[in-house]
């Protein structure tokens, strides 16, 4: 057993650490340990459709930030940790200019790319992070239709929102399983950023963001994403991409499902080669637990943790012909 220091007290259930163990490298796995405990650098994108990137970096400078560009993308930038208060201070925070975000959760809204006259659904959307940035790669063209089950979320979304300039976004309060009734094979991009057991958003600092971990908790939601994928399938056009994607290292409720959705929904499905633009990540598992997933399940991307960005899971996935059959059931 790795001595990682992850069993002592005030640290994630020794449960958990033993399946990171089965689940990381040695080298993944002391790599996640130095940014469990790291305090993360603050990630934040410029809003296009509020502010001209220059004229937030000239704002910033006047109060004494001057973040670190993203390698990878022109509109993200970091700051230290110890600046975050002082930027969440500005006006350019509190208007809307700039919106918070971990890089890793940049990522699928730029992996869907949506065509600025696309019908887009974003089936789990609060607080709106991938909401807006889909706003701001579209200009504010076409339509986003957001889902939120949750009431309180919800109005998070819809005040981040407001705040934020999204002219081209709709939402609706429902559960996001049962669009695809209301809405069959309408959408020519789906995006479901699925809720999940949040493993990818530990941190020493945050001891709250592992209190309540528990490997029930885990299957639970595994369950409820395989029945917002059932409804996101069913919810797009064929010929139309979707991009489903979690803060969570558990296989059960990333490679597990998407293998779930090829058995459920054969030949429809393909999964789609991703090229993320980071040097931290790894292929889809196609064996966890005694469990052997679909070759396909490999293309998919694992976005190991490092100091600055969170654990991620993303796989695209392309509709090759309709699936949509009223007499269906997600489990069936």
């Amino acid at each position: 057993m790795i001595d990682d220091g992850c069993s002592t007290s005030g640290q994630p259930p020794a449960a958990f650490c033993q399946r990171l163990e089965r689940l990381l490298s040695p080298d993944s796995l002391a790599q996640w340990w130095r940014a469990f405990q790291a305090e993360p650098a603050t990630a934040f994108r410029i809003n296009t459709l509020k502010a001209d990137p220059g004229a937030v970096l000239e704002e910033l400078a006047v109060a004494d930030i001057r973040p670190e560009p993203l390698r990878w993308w022109s509109l993200a930038y970091t700051v230290p940790a110890s600046q975050r208060r002082r930027l969440t201070e500005t006006a350019a925070f509190a208007e809307g200019r700039l919106y918070v975000q971990n890089p890793s959760s940049m990522l699928p809204p730029l992996v869907l790319a949506p065509a600025g006259g696309d019908r887009v659904l974003d089936l789990a959307a609060a607080p709106g992070s991938k909401t807006l940035q889909l706003a701001a790669l579209m200009e504010n063209r076409g339509a986003i239709s957001a889902v939120e089950a949750a009431r309180s979320r919800f109005f998070k979304l819809r005040r981040n929102l407001e705040r934020s300039g999204a002219t081209n976004v709709r939402l609706y309060l429902r559960d996001g399983a049962s669009v695809w009734r209301v809405c069959p094979e309408r959408f020519d991009a789906v995006l479901l950023d699925a809720p999940c057991s949040g493993e990818g958003l530990f941190n020493a600092h945050e001891p709250r963001s592992y209190a309540h971990w528990t490997l029930q908790r885990v299957e639970r939601m595994a369950a409820r994403q395989r029945r917002l994928l059932f409804s996101a399938v069913n919810s797009l056009k064929v010929g139309g991409a979707l991009v489903y994607s979690t803060c969570t290292l558990a296989p059960e409720e990333n490679e597990a499902v998407i293998a779930w959705a090829l058995e459920r929904f054969g030949d429809a499905l393909a999964v789609e080669a991703l090229d993320l633009p980071i040097p931290n990540q790894a292929p889809g598992m196609q064996r966890w637990e005694g469990r052997r997933m679909a070759a396909a399940v490999s293309a998919a991307r694992r976005v190991l943790p490092t100091e600055s960005m969170q654990a991620f899971f993303l796989c695209r996935l392309r509709k090759r012909r309709p699936t949509v059959d009223p007499s269906m059931r997600p489990e069936a």
